[in-house]
Parts: structure tokens; C-alpha cells; sequence
């Protein structure tokens, strides 16, 4: 057939497989508009309108809406341009479809209380900005006022929660135990005080990585303690209370001051706090990082060797 061969509605349908009211449609919308008409008024099209209306189907199953499938077929928009940008809104569909599905999950699993449904709905239609933004908004309100350790608050506000793509059940409702525990009055006043007693004690240099390492080296010994049966007033527990307490000695350059115990059990009762434990559990959880054992036995344990008043503290 020439190039001015005209089809008609019904004719276009064979060719196509669209039914007629479809084809009318798209010729009502503009997507493909008539040639010529019969002389009884019917419309007519050119060829150009098979391959039309086949990339306007293409484009519409990929999900496109009619007004992007105009612009792609009038030249106003390239296909790559369009089949980019609708990409991208597929993955943010994507995102959420797959956080409201562990959403349902977690509800599933067990009867949530009043406010835990409130906070699962927000989770289910907050972007990624308005839930890290609670998180940034708690911190804000604690640190109100209180210019006592910007490096302590710089940490915290490093160290944000932020649910995968895909999360599971426990992860959604680590996130709603998380944002219930910084509504919480008494995790406040910790963080204020957390604050504090770092703001005034000299620190090493990386304080993250010395943590780490005491605490590892304290549930090591300790738990060969237990496994042993010593307790801390034992002869064996004194020293090994008095090894860990010349490790935090040495660390944090104390040792031979005379309040050193003192500023141990003050900062080992701030650190060993149960919201404060849990938050970075919970933080752990939800940003898929490696569980962190449980310190509150441990530092209970070196707490309750150093309160005896048996154990000396020297320079190791």
C-alpha cells in the first residue's frame, strides 16, 4: 500500500488487535488523530497512525500516562527521556509498596498498641526526608538550650536510622520502638547527661574504636569470671578488676587521680543505661549492622567490683 492509503477505525483494529473503542479514544485524546474523513463522515487515518497507536500501547502498558504518551509521539519529549523519568517513579513505588507489605507484616505478628498503629502509619506514607527528620527533631529538642558537647551531638545526629528498601518485619518495628523511645522523657535526660560527662572528661582520639575495644576486652574477662564462679571480692575477681580498671586507666590518661573510681562508676552508670543500650540496638537492627552484645551485665559487673572499694586502680 502507497502512503496514501487511509484506514478506517474498524480497519485499524484488525491490524492492531485494539478494539474500536480504544482506537476512538486515543483519536478523542489527540494520541492519534484522524487524516481525512469519508464522505459519510467517518474518520480516516494514515499510515503512520499503526505505528502510533503500537508505541502508544507499548508505552502504556509500561505505565505511562496518556499525556507523557502524546508528548512521545508529537516529538515533545524523547522516549529515553520519559521511559527514565518513569523508571525512577517506579522504584519510589517500588519502595513503598515493599515498606507497607513489611508494615502489614509486622502488624500481623502481633496486636500493636494505639500508639505503635499511629507510628506504623506514619511509617507507611513518610519518605525517607520526613522519617529521618523525626529522628533529627527529638535530637534537636533534647540539645535545646544545652551547648554542652557539639561532638557528642554531631554523633548522634550521624548515627540515623535508615530502613533498606526491602525491610523485614523486625526492622519496621525496631523503627517504631526507636521513635517510641525518643518520645521518652527519661532517655532524654540520659542523653543530656551522656552529653555532660563527656563534655568534661578528656577523650582519645577515636573514642568510638577505645570503646569498642574496652568493652570487648571487658565481656572477654568478665565472662571468663562468671564461667569460673569469681566474684568480685574474690581474689581472682580483684584482679581482674583491677586489670580492666588500669585499661580504662591508662585510656582515658586517669590514672593516679585520687576521684578516678569515682569517675568510673559515674560513667559507667550513664553508658550502662537500659534506654541507652537500647537505642543503639535498636538503631543496629534497623540499619542491618551487626548485633552489639548486651553490656548492661558486664558493666554491672565491673560497676559492682570497683563499688566494694577492694580494687586498686594504678597505671598498667
Amino acid at each position: 500500500m502507497d502512503s496514501d492509503t487511509l484506514y478506517s477505525i474498524g480497519e485499524l483494529s484488525r491490524r492492531t488487535g485494539l478494539t474500536v473503542k480504544t482506537i476512538r479514544f486515543y483519536s478523542d485524546k489527540g494520541i492519534v488523530p484522524p487524516a481525512d474523513r469519508s464522505p459519510a463522515g467517518y474518520r480516516l487515518y494514515g499510515l503512520d497512525a499503526l505505528a502510533r497507536l503500537e508505541l502508544a500501547r507499548t508505552l502504556r502498558d509500561l505505565g505511562l500516562d496518556l499525556a507523557t504518551v502524546r508528548k512521545v509521539l508529537d516529538r515533545e519529549a524523547s522516549i529515553p527521556e520519559v521511559t527514565e523519568a518513569h523508571a525512577t517513579a517506579l522504584d519510589v513505588r517500588i519502595r513503598t509498596l515493599r515498606l507497607r507489605r513489611a508494615v502489614l507484616r509486622a502488624v500481623a505478628r502481633h496486636a500493636p498498641t494505639t500508639m505503635e498503629m499511629d507510628l506504623l502509619r506514619q511509617l507507611a506514607t513518610l519518605s525517607r526526608a520526613e522519617q529521618r527528620r523525626l529522628v533529627s527533631d527529638f535530637i534537636d529538642g533534647v540539645f535545646e538550650d544545652h551547648d554542652i558537647n557539639p561532638e557528642f551531638v554531631a554523633l548522634m545526629r550521624s548515627a540515623v536510622p535508615e530502613l533498606p528498601d526491602d525491610p523485614t518485619p523486625e526492622q519496621v518495628e525496631a523503627w517504631v520502638e526507636l521513635v517510641g523511645l525518643c518520645q521518652n522523657a527519661d532517655f532524654r535526660d540520659t542523653l543530656r547527661r551522656m552529653a555532660e560527662d563527656q563534655a568534661v572528661e578528656p577523650s582519645p582520639q577515636d573514642i568510638g574504636a577505645l570503646h569498642s575495644t574496652l568493652n570487648r576486652v571487658m565481656g572477654e574477662r568478665i565472662d571468663e569470671a562468671v564461667s569460673a564462679g569469681l566474684l568480685p571480692a574474690s581474689a581472682k575477681g580483684e584482679a581482674l578488676s583491677d586489670s580492666l580498671g588500669n585499661l580504662y586507666a591508662h585510656a582515658f590518661e586517669r590514672a593516679g587521680e585520687s576521684d578516678l573510681r569515682r569517675w568510673l562508676l559515674a560513667r559507667l552508670r550513664t553508658t550502662t543505661d537500659p534506654h541507652a543500650e537500647r537505642y543503639w540496638q535498636l538503631l543496629a537492627t534497623i540499619n542491618g549492622w551487626p548485633a552489639s552484645p548486651a553490656l548492661a551485665p558486664v558493666h554491672s559487673w565491673f560497676t559492682t567490683a570497683f563499688a566494694t572499694g577492694d580494687v586498686a586502680i594504678t597505671k598498667g
